[in-house]
């Protein structure tokens, strides 16, 4: 049972740590210097970054699975 525990703590501190870089690096194209943007792609992105940790968060709660493996944006 330890066993599981230390592998859950491992990886979740790993990933989470990954998902905060990336998060990071997202909010890095806010630069207006260095890219062009909207406010649709905006939306978009914090939609679809929302919708995911929605997905996962109620994964914890309940046996399901769902939402979509990639993101991209719409023209």
């Amino acid at each position: 049972m330890r066993d599981k525990r230390k592998k859950f703590v491992d990886l979740a501190e790993a990933r989470v740590n990954r998902a905060i870089k990336d998060l990071k690096l997202i909010g890095n194209l806010s630069n207006r210097s260095s890219y062009e943007f909207n406010d649709g792609d905006v939306k978009q992105i914090f939609e679809a970054l929302q919708k995911e940790l929605n997905v996962a968060k109620s994964r914890f709660s309940e046996n399901g699975s769902g939402g979509s493996d990639s993101f991209r944006l719409k023209n």
